[in-house]
Order: structure tokens, then C-alpha cells, then sequence
């Protein structure tokens, strides 16, 4: 570390960050932050640079990217020499295409809800004859919605 490069114990890069010491402990185990040094005291020391490196990981999480996912970026991240914008992109258009899949599968799934909920009649009556619960205990579940389109 360099003389002018502040020095921070966990809780408080945790704090700068808006995360949590577990958090950070956790990035650690699964190899995303690694602690710079530690003090005469035992505490894990951090500096800037592993405050950059957790907002990058804090960013791309926001953003969807997996913990698998984060360490592949922050490797392009510290040797963006050996890398391209290309890489980069291409890598990013598949997580856009993976999130396009799973926007897909929950609107089927919310679609099935929906044909559900307005079959439905929502009577104060009991349930044993409830349409909801009668489409879920259905073996075939895709079968029963189709049944009442």
C-alpha cells in the first residue's frame, strides 16, 4: 500500500459501501475480495482499490450478474490489456439474453396465475370446491389451464 492510501478495517469498508462484514467475509470465501494485509491486532486491512473493487462487484450484482459471473468480470476488469470491449460486450449480451429467458418464463408463469385467479369465483364459501386449489392438485397443470382458456 502506498503511504497515501487510506487503510480501512472491514466494518468500515463495509460501511463506506452500504454492505455488511458478512458480506465482505463472504466475497472473500468465494474469492472476490481478498484483504490487503492484517494489522498487528489480526483485523483484516483493506485501501482504495479494494473499495473500487467492491463497488464494481456491489454494481454488477445490482445489475444481475451472478458471484460466478462477478469474478469472470473483475478478472477482464484487472487485465483489461490482455481483453477487448468485444469480450465484454459479447459476455454482457448473453446475460441480457439469459434475463430476456427468465422475463419470459415468469410472464408464462403469471399468465397461468392469472387464469387462475379469474377462474376463481372468490365466494365466502369453503374451499373444497375452489378452482385454484382444484388447477394446482391437477396432474397436469398446463392440461386444466388450457381446459378453461
Amino acid at each position: 500500500m502506498s503511504e497515501n492510501s487510506a487503510v480501512f478495517k472491514i466494518g468500515e469498508l463495509a460501511k463506506k459501501v452500504g454492505s455488511t462484514v458478512e458480506t465482505l467475509r463472504f466475497y472473500e470465501t468465494k474469492g472476490l475480495l481478498q484483504s490487503h494485509s492484517r494489522s498487528a491486532a489480526g483485523y483484516r486491512l483493506y485501501n482504495d482499490s479494494h473499495l473500487t473493487q467492491l463497488s464494481f462487484i456491489l454494481q454488477a450484482k445490482k445489475v444481475g450478474f451472478s458471484l460466478k459471473e462477478i469474478k469472470y468480470l473483475l478478472g477482464l476488469n484487472l487485465a483489461k490489456e490482455a481483453h477487448t470491449c468485444e469480450e465484454v460486450k459479447t459476455y454482457t449480451g448473453e446475460k441480457i439474453a439469459e434475463i430476456d429467458a427468465k422475463i419470459r418464463d415468469l410472464q408464462s408463469i403469471r399468465g397461468s396465475l392469472h387464469q387462475m385467479y379469474e377462474a376463481c369465483c372468490g365466494g365466502t364459501e369453503k374451499a373444497t370446491h375452489c378452482s385454484i386449489l382444484h388447477t394446482l392438485a391437477a396432474s397436469d397443470l398446463s392440461t386444466e389451464l388450457g381446459a378453461r382458456q
